[in-house]
């Protein structure tokens, strides 16, 4: 039976290395067929992160998001679906604002408040993070175990997939100054030899993420 994966590319840069992962990972998804739903989030229409007007803690409301802006359609799928995949790479040392704003109106809904039931959310979904870095896969780990944390409280079983040491631009020759903090011949090496092979591992994760 056909179930439904959203994949989520939080994101701005086309074809580069989060978008490229993504796309992968939707491949290994087609491959099991199931049906894939992909949002560019930093093509949607414009949205904030929560506003914390607390209407999702109204019992006829509770778990569900009001706000009606370009994020509304990107929830309602995630609802309904299956599994989830999000991809962002690290700006900062953190994840990029439209994961962010994702994860809070995400979340936060489903957070009751209450002792006894801390979680409302009743339908429990696989989740994959990944996370594209110029620093190598280790250096953000504990980062992302936080919000593997937050996603298995809320949202359902959560694997971390962290992909370092990327190019971050497709042409360094072309920069109008030397970028000396980087070793740019091994990361053109990576490039080439590395990530291809973790493009795979990315399809793999995805054509296995609904196995039992």
């Amino acid at each position: 039976m056909s179930k439904k994966v959203v994949i989520i590319n939080a994101g701005p840069r086309k074809n580069m290395n989060t978008d490229t992962l993504l796309q992968y990972a939707k491949e290994g998804v087609l491959e099991s067929n199931h049906d894939v739903i992909y949002y560019d989030l930093y093509r949607l229409e414009k949205y904030t992160g929560c506003i914390s007007c607390f209407s999702c803690k109204k019992e006829k409301l509770k778990g569900s998001c009001i706000v009606k802006d370009g994020l509304h359609q990107v929830l309602q799928d995630i609802k309904t679906a299956d599994g989830l995949i999000i991809g962002t790479p690290n700006y900062f040392g953190d994840v990029t604002s439209a994961f962010r704003a994702l994860y809070e109106r995400l979340v936060f809904p489903y957070l009751t408040y209450n002792a006894a039931k801390p979680n409302c959310n009743d339908k429990r979904i696989k989740v994959l993070l990944l996370m594209t870095s110029n620093a190598q896969e280790g250096y953000y780990a504990s980062l992302m175990e936080n919000y593997q944390r937050v996603f298995e409280r809320f949202i359902g079983d959560t694997k971390v997939y962290l992909c370092g040491n990327t190019k971050q631009v497709k042409d360094y020759s072309k920069l109008d100054w030397e970028w000396t903090y980087f070793d740019i011949p091994e990361k053109e090496r990576r490039h080439e030899e590395v990530f291809p092979k973790q493009c795979l591992e990315v399809k793999e994760l995805g054509r296995t993420l609904l196995e039992e």
